[in-house]
């Protein structure tokens, strides 16, 4: 759900877990009914609500969660939704950048609850566009490099998506992601299932230009807080965030 993701591997309670699987269930319906609303409700002819909706699959959310959200977006169970997106700007301990997405019905709630979040939990808002230009919108393919029990190199990801001119694979833990040009998304996916391979997920994200170093455990501490406290907001979407936190002082945060 957000750019910290080195933080997502740490240890939580299990009343945390459950109830960040909730707001993951929560954010995941909001995409779908935006894309429905936004491109209707056929995932062969929206290509945004078709991988809304395998995101929210592989997050296991029910198939009947699904289809009542494409049918609220797309207005045929006589329902609409009117969700809009902000964006909102802020700076965290050790200057660390942070970009908060929202979905929300309320302009004035969000804006509120956000400020509320940052504000308390040692952040400071930003003016707009001083954060934003830190950060590059960018298209990411997210692939296990598990297919079908058997192992896939970067190699075999490249050849597949050669054609539609992907900007980079960068290989992680579990998955590559491939970076793409925003224009580029939709056929840089097509060509990785033309290739034969399953894909987690297809979304337009926001790429930091640089990482802002975190050099202390205290810092890291009430960095972590923050981002989790944001997160929190019910109309957070998403957050991106540029820092730089050591294996080390992370391996002292899940202690």
């Amino acid at each position: 759900m957000s750019g910290h993701s080195k933080w997502a591997t740490t240890k939580h309670k299990k009343a945390a877990i459950d109830a960040k699987r909730g707001k993951l269930f929560a954010n995941l319906i909001k995409k779908i009914e935006v894309a429905a609303r936004l491109g209707g409700g056929d995932p062969s002819g929206n290509p945004t609500l078709y991988d809304a909706i395998v995101k929210a699959k592989k997050n296991s959310v029910p198939n009947d969660n699904i289809d009542r959200a494409v049918k609220r977006g797309s207005g045929a169970a006589g329902e609409t939704v009117d969700y809009i997106e902000i964006t909102y700007e802020a700076y965290g301990p050790s200057g660390v950048a942070i970009l908060i997405e929202c979905l929300t019905d309320n302009r004035n709630r969000s804006a509120a609850d956000v400020k509320v979040a940052v504000t308390r939990n040692g952040g400071t808002m930003a003016d707009m566009g001083s954060v934003a230009r830190l950060f590059d919108r960018k298209g990411v393919v997210e692939v296990s490099k598990k297919q079908g029990g058997k192992a896939i190199g970067e190699d075999d990801l490249l050849e597949a998506t050669l054609e539609a001119e992907p900007e980079d694979i960068v290989e992680e833990d579990e998955t590559f992601t491939i970076v793409t040009d925003p224009s580029a998304l939709v056929e840089v996916r097509k060509a990785v299932q033309a290739g034969g391979y399953d894909y987690e997920s297809a979304d337009l994200v926001f790429r930091p230009q640089f990482t802002q170093s975190v050099d202390s455990l205290d810092a890291a501490q009430k960095l972590f807080k923050l981002l989790d406290a944001i997160e929190d907001v019910d109309d957070v979407q998403t957050v991106y965030s540029n820092e730089d936190v050591s294996e080390e002082i992370l391996a002292k945060l899940e202690d």
